[in-house]
């Protein structure tokens, strides 16, 4: 995870859109499709508009910057999260698409990935007359949407328990067994990351790490309890008992918090679509690189449980690419089995090879793969929300 997570408040997966604001509208007009154009810089973040219809809006982001940048839509308190697209480089375009009700919004560029991000207001009027679908498709969506919740409420509860087993191991000083447990547990946590995230004040307190903290941030959740037990090997004073136990406490009320908070949620085509790319987003940008579990190595665990949750989104949503996006229903379900196939070569036993045993060849392949699912990904969203 990113330290821009406070971003996300409990409402981002509702019905309800949010805007990003701290941009400006000095960028060129809209082109005929009626996409709002996004050009992220170092130092500005320029819409070419500052009012919309509402309804299904899309964003089509550029980033003339020298660093990677993420856009996010935001509700008008700039908590709770919309939508968002992250890892564009320089000099790369990509498409937020959203649906979102008449209201007011903030929208958002993070050159760098960090910090809140230069944030503008926007306004979305009425969503024109007429803008509907048909029964059929409106009944498609809702089970869509309905079995992506079960999902969620099931990997919820998953985690919860996972979660009291692990503290009660890792409270006890029992390492080889919280060891153990610990990738397999936070697989639960990887495969709805997006709606996890979408928690903000749950977000750092459970998966915060070492390298993301702020100035005088208290360091909890998983990372803390990670570099305990696969300690650096010098310069490192282990956590005594009593902290040991406050942590791990601390966990498990956190966990049933969020897990209270799913149940709570609701879920629309769109929210399921980005949250799909949201995930190999969090691969691409951490699970890849080896940066999520940097004391455990377990990042192929989190790498598939983040292709987990974003096959079971695509999925959910497969009724929806009718003929008319069968071209784009072949192409994901080609490159989640190319993905697949690539990461079961890495598998041993109930789990995978250590992410620091992989060979610079292995991680390229890994990578090139991730990045051909992405393309296609990219287009889910527009295609589900028509």
């Amino acid at each position: 995870m990113k330290q821009l997570r406070p971003l996300y408040l409990s409402a981002a997966f509702s019905v309800a859109v949010l805007a990003l604001s701290g941009c400006t509208t000095n960028a060129p007009d809209s082109s005929a499709d009626d996409s709002i154009k996004v050009n992220s810089t170092a130092d500005a973040c320029a819409l070419s508009a500052a009012t919309a219809p509402g309804g299904t809006v899309k964003f089509e982001v550029k980033n003339d910057g020298t660093q990677v940048t993420e856009f996010y839509l935001l509700a008008e308190d700039g908590l709770r999260i919309v939508g968002e697209v992250e890892n564009i480089g320089p000099g790369l375009t990509r498409d937020l698409v959203v649906m979102a009700p008449e209201g007011k919004y903030i929208t958002a560029c993070k050159p760098g990935m960090v910090g809140e991000g230069i944030r503008a207001g926007f306004e979305l009027s009425a969503a024109p007359e007429g803008q509907t679908v048909s029964a059929d498709r409106a009944e498609l969506q809702k089970q869509a949407v309905t079995l992506y919740a079960a999902y969620v409420k099931d990997q919820a509860e998953q985690l919860l328990a996972g979660t009291k087993e692990f503290a009660t191991a890792f409270e006890q000083g029992d390492e080889a067994t919280a060891r153990a447990l610990y990738p397999q547990v936070r697989m639960h946590w990887e495969r709805i990351e997006p709606v996890a995230e979408s928690f903000g004040d749950l977000d750092p307190i459970l998966d915060a790490r070492e390298a993301d903290l702020e100035a005088d941030q208290e360091w909890t959740g998983w990372h803390r309890a990670e570099k305990d037990l696969w300690p650096p090997a010098s310069g490192y004073t282990s956590m005594t008992a009593p902290q040991r136990a406050a942590l791990a406490q601390k966990m498990v009320a956190d966990t049933e918090e969020l897990q209270a908070r799913v149940l709570t949620l609701t879920f629309t085509p769109d929210k399921l679509a980005n949250g799909a790319k949201e995930l190999l987003d969090e691969v691409a940008t951490g699970k890849v690189t080896g940066e999520e579990e940097i004391w455990s190595h377990t990042d192929l665990w989190d790498f598939q449980a983040n292709v987990d949750g974003a096959r079971i989104a695509y999925e959910d949503l497969k009724p929806l690419l009718g003929d008319a996006d069968a071209e784009l229903d072949a192409a994901l379900d080609a490159k989640f089995s190319a993905l697949q196939k690539i990461l079961d070569t890495h598998k041993v036993g109930d789990g995978f090879t250590f992410y620091n045993d992989l060979t610079e060849v292995q991680v390229k392949e890994l990578s090139t793969a991730v990045d051909a699912l992405a393309e296609p990904l990219s287009k889910l969203t527009a295609a589900v929300v028509k």
